[in-house]
């Protein structure tokens, strides 16, 4: 290699080690103000000596006389000369400026106005004056005092600027071209000798003596694209070999039938001594090729599940090979928080668990967008100010946690708060007066409905637009992001103590574990991550909710759904028991009816080919099975969407007011039920398993309206009204008696039990329920 050939070469490391280490750099910054400080400020000093004595040796020495300058801010720092707050801004924005000059090497040697006066800033917060750099212009005296960094306005957080592309470089170069030194080669030389993590020229040297060849390249996203789709196809190639080879002995055992057949055949002809010489050597032949094709299938076999297990290990590499650490994108957010939080006038803490799990690096973009906005909003809406959290008996500083963790294929990825929680009332009246739902509509919500409210396009809490938590783009835009991936989000809040925001996303894209299930001819897939179970659905099992048809699963009523009829295809429900999928999307679940499983595996994902494909609705995209056939792959947040969509009733005429009811019945079941029934019409539930729970909630709490079951133990229906109508206190609550007793006997004994209204349940419904209650209240 010629010598210019290996000085662009050595550069593109440095900038590659150079970006990472600077991001090092600013998360040990921010430590400075930390219990951790002295640790901290014992790495930072490693990596700016490292980086200064690997800048020198290249000839960039702007870089290191800004690394240098740095350092003496660092030392002034820790000797008690400088304010560490003051020392933590100044380094932070020396980071700014020693990242722009990294990216843009040119300027690197000679400087540029930006880094002059970065020298400068540095050398006056740490008493030092700057020294010249060779060849470079004269740096003139400041003629007036720095800004004081703290007060200086605080410019858009550069890390939360886009990723920057990959570096494309070639193999590390061999032991014997002395390439540049690996990130922390300085370190160790300046752990045994501390002062020299503080020394001026003659460390450069030392630096090249201590250089390794890297045993990493960087690969373009595209190549791994490609070999992952090429490893996913070689995948099927090899499945459709076993296949083949299971067909291949198929046709050498009907050789061998027929090859029976003609002996015994022959044996009951009456033949000449000759022609059954000849019949001999045919059936020793026969033997001979029966043998040989056993031979042959059984080394076929074992040679195609070789090529199987190695190409499966293969695609796991590339699969692997694929994963970046989330510590790529999380490792800009401490700054990011700090200097957002320093514009509410707050102090919020940010804690990071697992950050060194893996993502695909094409969902990277999507992940860290998300997570901005979810940061942003924790910042701006969530944490309170120190006034208010010391008020409220909080923390003055505010904690934002990032916890990360797997689960299966799938990752979670939680963004939690301390703060002030999501008032599901106030997101209500909201959302009324920017007319996304009418007053109506907005008495209809549960608690949950009311919170899900942040993901409406254009929703908003606030008249004004705050400039940290965006103009417009709100929590949909990351809902989209997240769904778009095969993703889910879920939302839990507690009003004073905080929010929590969980994201499920699928941690690979290339390979993903299915459930192939058959629509008449055809197959489609469905993520094994979001797939709860399979069933067979029982005539017994089948109930109605307010007209739409439901399943019991495991104790709950699930929405039940013909896929075929929901994808527009022909076919429906054609069996006594038919076969279901119970999906789930979040919090939400359906039994998806199919006609048959064909097997989970696991496949390679391709986009829609083609226009109709494309704009067609549930799709994600597709996999080629070894038989040919082509599995569309459904997308099953869409899917459940419309579920809700056809399971949602039709919102009746609230009553004059939003009611508090108490539902009494043992069987859970029931109580489902009914409390849809009475959330469908605008009303707040409260549950009791019997009458002697339901009664001593009643002696604690306030209700304009009680629901109760007959049949239940420890107190009945009918002793729960007689209890209630004696009891002066609660005599003027209504009593609404739910029995499946439908004889004039029983309703009669209700009403002579004191209940005011007595409904069977095989024919409740919305209507009827509605008008009771009207009634009544």
């Amino acid at each position: 290699m010629d010598t210019e050939a290996l000085k662009k070469s050595l550069l593109k490391k440095f900038q590659e080690v150079t970006a990472d280490r600077l991001q090092k750099i600013q998360l040990g910054v921010l430590d400075l103000e930390k219990e951790t400080a002295d640790q901290a400020a014992e790495d930072v000093a490693r990596e700016l000596h490292t980086m200064k004595g690997e800048a020198r040796m290249l000839g960039l020495a702007a870089i290191g006389q800004l690394a240098h300058a740095a350092e003496d801010v660092l030392r002034a720092e820790r000797e008690g000369k400088t304010a560490t707050e003051v020392a933590t801004d100044v380094l932070l924005r020396a980071c700014d400026v020693l990242s722009d000059l990294n990216e843009d090497l040119s300027g690197a040697n000679t400087g540029n106005p930006a880094s002059e006066e970065m020298v400068r800033m540095l050398a006056e917060v740490s008493g030092q004056t700057p020294p010249a750099i060779p060849g470079a212009r004269p740096v003139a005296p400041s003629p007036a005092p720095p800004p004081d960094p703290v007060a200086a306005p605080v410019v858009a957080p550069a890390a939360f600027a886009a990723p920057p592309a990959p570096v494309q470089a070639p193999v590390a170069a061999p032991p014997t071209q002395a390439p540049v030194a690996e990130p922390g080669a300085h370190a160790a030389a300046a752990a045994h000798h501390p002062a020299a993590a503080h020394g001026r020229d003659e460390e450069a040297p030392s630096a090249a003596k201590s250089a390794v060849a890297d045993r990493s390249i960087r690969v373009n996203v595209e190549v791994l694209d490609a070999l992952g789709l090429l490893a996913g196809d070689l995948l099927v190639e090899s499945a459709r070999g076993r296949l083949r080879s299971s067909e291949t002995e198929a046709l050498f055992e009907r050789f061998s039938r027929l090859g029976d057949r003609f002996l015994r055949l022959a044996e009951e002809i009456d033949i000449s001594n000759e022609v059954r010489e000849q019949l001999d050597r045919v059936e020793s032949d026969l033997h001979m090729l029966r043998d040989d094709a056993f031979r042959f299938v059984r080394r076929n076999d074992d040679g195609i599940n070789t090529l199987h297990g190695n190409l499966a290990k293969m695609a796991d590499h590339v699969a692997e090979a694929r994963l970046v650490p989330l510590s790529t994108v999380f490792d800009a957010f401490p700054r990011a928080v700090r200097e957002m939080s320093r514009t509410q006038g707050k102090e919020v803490d940010l804690v990071i668990e697992n950050a060194d799990i893996g993502v695909d690096r094409s969902m990277l973009g999507d992940v860290r967008d998300a997570l901005v906005h979810l940061l942003r909003n924790s910042v701006d809406h969530g944490v309170e100010s120190p006034d208010t959290r010391q008020q409220l008996g909080k923390p003055l500083n505010g904690r934002i946690r990032i916890r990360v963790r797997v689960d299966g294929d799938m990752l979670h990825i939680e963004v939690e708060d301390d703060g002030r929680g999501i008032d599901p009332e106030r997101l209500r009246q909201a959302a009324i007066s920017k007319r996304l739902i009418n007053a109506v509509q907005a008495a209809a919500l549960s608690e949950r409905e009311a919170i899900e409210l942040i993901f409406r396009p254009g929703f908003s809490t606030r008249d004004q637009v705050s400039e940290l938590s965006g103009r417009g783009v709100g929590m949909d835009v990351v809902k989209r992001k997240v769904e778009t991936l095969g993703g889910s989000v879920g939302v839990s809040s507690r009003i004073g103590r905080g929010s929590t925001i969980t994201l499920r996303l699928p941690q690979s894209l290339a390979l993903m574990k299915v459930l192939l299930v058959r629509l008449g001819d055809d197959v489609y897939g469905m993520p094994a991550a979001d797939v709860e179970a399979v069933m067979r659905v029982k005539p017994d099992d089948r109930l109605e909710i307010f007209g739409t048809l439901a399943v019991r699963h495991r104790g709950k009523p699930t929405a039940l759904v013909a896929l075929g009829p929901l994808l527009g295809l022909n076919g429906g429900n054609r069996f006594d028991k038919p076969p279901a999928v119970v999906v789930r999307h979040g919090e939400d679940h359906a039994a998806l009816v199919v006609d048959g499983f064909v097997d989970e595996r696991e496949v390679a994902v391709k986009p829609c080919g083609g226009e109709f494909l494309k704009a067609a609705p549930f799709i994600a995209g597709t996999a080629a099975l070894e038989d040919g056939r082509i599995a569309v792959l459904l997308h099953v947040p869409d899917i459940m969407a419309e579920v809700r969509r056809m399971a949602r009733p039709v919102t009746q005429a609230p009553a004059a007011k939003r009611l508090r009811v108490l539902l009494v019945d043992d069987s859970p079941i029931a109580r489902a039920t009914e409390g849809a029934l009475v959330k469908a019409l605008g009303h707040s539930v409260e549950e009791a398993q019997d009458g002697e729970e339901a009664y001593v909630k009643v002696q604690n709490n306030t209700y304009d309206l009680i629901l109760t079951d007959v049949q239940m133990p420890k107190l009945d229906g009918f002793s729960l009204a007689r209890r209630l109508k004696s009891t002066p206190a609660v005599a003027r609550i209504p009593v609404i008696i739910l029995s499946s007793l439908a004889s004039p006997e029983d309703k009669r004994r209700g009403l002579d039990a004191g209940a005011d209204a007595y409904l069977v349940k095989g024919e409740l419904g919305v209507e009827v329920l509605a008008q009771a209650i009207d009634r009544l209240t």
